[in-house]
This record gives structure tokens, C-alpha cells and sequence, in this order.
């Protein structure tokens, strides 16, 4: 009889999130658990399929807040990420101490995300955001690498400052400041031969972004955004980038604006982005860490699933747009979407244009799991001859807790 009724604690216990709270602390565990049929074809190449999660939605982690009076709170945040289709146990994602106040807002210490990831448009405008039809590499949106300042689904920026303001009377603004050294921060391309982002040699990287939102007649929600990032590279970094691309190496600038808007069931949201000088491992660049599978060293396509079709040519220049459209039937979300990226020509390499389009729906079961689906095409005009047309489909499930 006792074995039963421990048996049965025990189970209640697991089929509830925990909370735990003693003397003004709350401890919060939490998670997330995906899995997708995907593929991704290449035009000419046999299709390159997985099930899992290569996308980084899959998670779990402990949030901690203490309660410290007057309206001052102590946070602390760890999250680790792994893939359902394989034996991964776990890969580092935010990770971070925070002092909060209503007031004043929260400042955050660590390793963060980044504002254009999912506070200013990136992720936050983009409905298939971690899964394979996800904007963020495919075409339209900043990707980055595990150390970069982008928008992609498994970036975060090491060693960094985050300010988070309140919203008042509707607006609302985050910054982030990176002082490290990224050669010795960076856990997927670190070393000395590596011209990472960051902050090597003294370099201070940046971000900063706003937002207004509003509802009027008390129907119709409109948000608009902008911001600006900064990746400054080192004399070594410019120098290695040089010798490895040729001249132009100059510090990396990302400018973006965009706006979203809500009727009903309906939701219209894109922004516009426009790239000076992509470094190797900034914001405009896409690596394996930050990509479906991996690709060649510069983030060409190579017989796997990787797609970097947002990704600029180093030292260059470019520009990416992308529009979103939903329109909520009952518990389901039908997705229409698309995106172009142009990277311009440089002195290594030529011209590239991308545009692609995306379909498919999103069915909420209940309010933690969903089932998804849907198609995107990639479309490449690449003078380097390097990367390839594609065909995305993929069907997945999701579940919180």
C-alpha cells in the first residue's frame, strides 16, 4: 500500500511544472520538447531528411527569482538545449544573473540573447521560429554564430550587458553590451586563429533597439520597431579576415526597422534590414551553430541539411526583408510568409540573391502542445555557383512544460 501511494505522489509530482517557494524565493523548472520530420532537398543533391530537433527548440532549465524588498528582485536563469533525434545531453543556452525593479526594468549579466533576436522583430515576427521553416537562415532574417549578435534560433552572445526598460505609455527599448574577448569565449570556433565576434582586444560590441506598441479602438494592435548593432573587429581580426577574404574588413553595422499589425484573427508583420560590412562570425553570417546541420567554411551548402541563404558575403554589404501573414481558424494558425536576401558583390566573392516562400499551419491541441506543418522554397541566383535551390517540407509536434 505505501509503495503505491508513493508511486502515486511521485507521478502527481512530475505531471506538474514545479514551483517551489521558501522566504520570498521561487524556483521555476521548466522546458520545451520538439520533434520534426524534416527535409531539405537541394536541386540535383538526394534529400538529406532527419527526425529531431536540429533547430534548438528543445530545452529545459531553472528560473529563479528572489524577492529582495521595495520592489528589487534577484533573478537567475539556466537553460541547456538538446536534440530529440539524437544522444545529445545537453548544449549551453542563456545562462544569466539579473537585478529587476517594475521601475527601472531589469539589467541582465551573462550569457544572453540578443535584442534583434527576441525583442525587436527576428524571432518574435516569424510564427515558424525554431523549426526547418523558420525565416532566420533560410532567407530574410540575421542568423549569427553561438557568439554572434543575429537573430538565429541557437545565437547568444557570451559575456554580455543586457538592459531591458519598462513600457511606458507603449514604448519600450533593449540595449546590449559585449566587452569580452571572443577568441577565448567562443566554444565553437575559439582560438587565435579564428576572427570571431566580439570583443577582442578591447573591441566593445553593441546593440540597440526600440519599440512602440498600441491598441486602438480596441481591435486593431499596431507595433513598430527599429534598432541598431554594432560588431567592431580588432587590428588582428581585420587583419586575418583580410588575408583570408581579401580587403574591406571594416567594423560590421546592422540597421533594422520593421512593424507588425493585429485585427482579429488576422496578424501582418515584416521588417527591413540593412547590412555594412559583414564579419565572418557576426550578425550577417551564418556558421554551423547557428544553421539546420552544418555546412563548407563559408556556409555553403555540402551534401548536409545546413541552409545559410541569409548569410552575407564577408566584407560585404547587403540587405534582407521579410513579411509574415496568419489568420487564426478556431485552434488553428494558416502561415503564409516569405523573404528575400541580397548579399552584394565583393573583392572574394560574387553577387548572391535569395528569395523564398513559405505555407503551412500550426494546430494547438492545447494550450502546451501544437502540431505544425508546411512547405518553403528557396530560390538562389549565386554567380559563385556555390549555393543551391532548395525544397523544405517538414511535420512536427511540440510540448511545454
Amino acid at each position: 500500500m505505501k509503495k503505491k501511494l508513493i508511486s502515486l505522489a511521485v507521478a502527481g509530482a512530475l505531471a506538474t511544472p514545479m514551483v517551489v517557494s521558501a522566504q520570498g524565493t521561487s524556483v521555476t523548472m521548466f522546458g520545451s520538447a520538439q520533434a520534426e520530420y524534416a527535409t531539405v532537398d537541394y536541386d540535383g543533391f538526394t534529400s538529406q531528411a532527419l527526425v529531431g530537433d536540429d533547430t534548438g527548440r528543445s530545452r529545459w532549465g531553472v528560473h529563479v527569482v528572489e524577492q529582495l524588498g521595495g520592489g528589487l528582485k534577484a533573478k537567475a536563469h539556466l537553460e541547456f538545449g538538446f536534440n530529440t533525434g539524437s544522444s545529445d545531453l545537453g548544449f549551453a543556452r542563456e545562462r544569466w544573473v539579473a537585478l529587476a525593479n517594475d521601475q527601472w526594468g531589469e539589467l541582465k549579466f551573462g550569457r544572453v540573447q540578443s535584442p534583434f533576436k527576441d525583442f525587436a522583430g527576428g524571432q518574435t515576427i516569424d510564427p515558424f521560429a525554431y523549426t526547418t521553416l523558420q525565416a532566420a537562415g533560410s532567407g530574410g532574417t540575421m542568423t549569427a554564430s553561438a557568439n554572434g549578435m543575429g537573430s538565429g534560433a541557437q545565437s547568444f552572445v557570451n559575456s554580455a550587458i543586457r538592459y531591458d526598460s519598462p513600457k511606458v505609455e507603449g514604448f519600450s527599448f533593449a540595449a546590449l553590451l559585449m566587452p569580452g574577448d571572443s577568441e577565448k569565449l567562443d566554444p565553437i570556433l575559439g582560438g587565435s586563429s579564428s576572427p570571431n565576434s566580439g570583443g577582442e582586444d578591447g573591441e566593445w560590441d553593441f546593440q540597440v533597439t526600440g519599440k512602440y506598441e498600441a491598441t486602438i479602438a480596441n481591435e486593431h494592435t499596431l507595433g513598430v520597431f527599429g534598432g541598431y548593432s554594432r560588431d567592431n573587429i580588432s587590428s588582428k581580426q581585420r587583419s586575418l579576415q583580410m588575408l583570408s577574404f581579401g580587403p574591406g574588413a571594416d567594423d560590421e553595422q546592422v540597421w533594422r526597422g520593421g512593424a507588425s499589425w493585429n485585427f482579429r484573427g488576422f496578424r501582418i508583420a515584416g521588417q527591413y534590414e540593412d547590412i555594412n560590412d559583414a564579419t565572418i562570425n557576426g550578425a550577417a553570417s551564418c556558421t554551423n551553430a547557428a544553421q539546420l546541420g552544418s555546412a563548407g567554411p563559408n556556409g555553403e551548402f555540402n551534401g548536409d541539411r545546413g541552409q545559410c541563404n541569409s548569410a552575407m558575403n564577408v566584407n560585404g554589404d547587403g540587405r534582407l526583408w521579410f513579411v509574415s501573414g496568419e489568420y487564426a481558424l478556431g485552434s488553428t494558425r494558416l502561415i503564409a510568409q516569405g523573404g528575400m536576401s541580397e548579399a552584394k558583390r565583393t573583392t572574394f566573392a560574387d553577387k548572391r540573391d535569395v528569395s523564398s516562400f513559405t505555407v503551412g499551419a500550426i494546430h494547438s491541441l492545447s494550450q502546451r502542445t501544437s502540431l505544425f506543418g508546411g512547405y518553403q522554397r528557396n530560390m538562389v541566383d549565386d554567380r559563385n555557383g556555390i549555393f543551391k535551390d532548395s525544397n523544405v517540407y517538414t511535420v512536427g509536434m511540440r510540448h511545454n512544460f
